[in-house]
């Protein structure tokens, strides 16, 4: 008998290796799961400027992040999208990321519409495919509920999210060879909304405020994603990683005795090892 229901992960048509360079841009969400990635040794870059829940705001970091000079390559980037809602500059019409704490009635709030943001989208998936060309894009939609717009208001938030992506991923967007044909076959989409609302359907995964995914939760989000899109290198790697980093990260009561030099003498001669194996990784 099956007491859940389990959400469907497609497998993409991709896989990531080892140590990949990875961007995360979006919600808090996307800051947790970026941590978790940095922790296995993946190259990461994490919300670079600051956390961002709307499109607009994904797309003004990427905007911003290829704007420097030393211009990063990524091979995978991951867009987690928190809302629709955006706050608006009064005296310049633009989308701020951050109203600075500035007085509220020098904003306006307002909802994109699925148009624009899957537009948004649309531009930034340009922009990170012409910095390279190869790029696998991820999107998906943070499971975290807004409050502040009453729930129902947040259920209509994240189901414009949802069409947006709908939208970019399975339309024609004329993102391939002409206006008229083709779709955009270099983004997949990960259900984490979806893992949360329907698999962990138990207040026992979210945090104290009973809006957030608990570390658990979002411990299981990662597994399924690792399911889905590592490759069996990468399983490897972090098989031989994990009893490294399990020394690594233990604080030991005697740290100058001899039995923890010793310890610590050979697992950097494992890192050392590990470092031949996979030339991409580094402490």
């Amino acid at each position: 008998m099956e007491f859940r229901t389990i959400v469907d992960v497609p497998k993409p048509n991709f896989q990531i290796a080892p140590c990949e360079r990875m961007l995360f841009v979006g919600s808090c969400f996307a800051d947790r799961m970026g941590k978790r990635f940095t922790d296995e040794k993946f190259r990461t870059v994490v919300n670079p400027f600051g956390v961002m829940y709307n499109p607009v705001s994904i797309r003004h970091t990427i905007e911003r992040l290829f704007a420097e000079d030393e211009k990063p390559v990524f091979d995978t980037a991951i867009l987690t999208l928190g809302t629709n809602h955006v706050y608006v500059e009064k005296s310049t019409g633009e989308v701020v990321d951050n109203c600075q704490k500035r007085p509220a009635n020098l904003f306006d709030e307002r909802e994109l519409t699925v148009e624009e943001c899957a537009n948004e989208l649309l531009r930034s998936c340009q922009l990170l495919m012409n910095a390279n060309s190869q790029i696998h894009i991820v999107l998906t939609v943070s499971p975290i509920r807004y409050a502040k717009y009453g729930y129902h208001g947040s259920q209509l938030s994240k189901a414009t999210l949802l069409l947006a992506i709908d939208k970019l991923i399975n339309v024609q967007t004329g993102m391939i060879a002409s206006p008229t044909r083709g779709r955009l076959e270099r983004a997949s989409y990960f259900p984490a909304y979806e893992i949360v609302n329907d698999e962990l359907r138990d207040y026992r995964f979210y945090a104290a405020d009973m809006l957030h995914p608990s570390d658990q939760a979002v411990a299981y989000i990662y597994e399924r994603f690792a399911k889905a899109y590592f490759s069996e290198e990468t399983f490897q790697f972090l098989k031989e990683w994990k009893p490294i980093a399990d020394v690594l990260n233990h604080k030991p009561f005697h740290p100058e005795s001899d039995e923890y030099r010793v310890l610590m003498d050979k697992t950097m001669l494992k890192v050392a090892a590990l470092s031949k194996k996979y030339p991409n990784f580094a402490l």
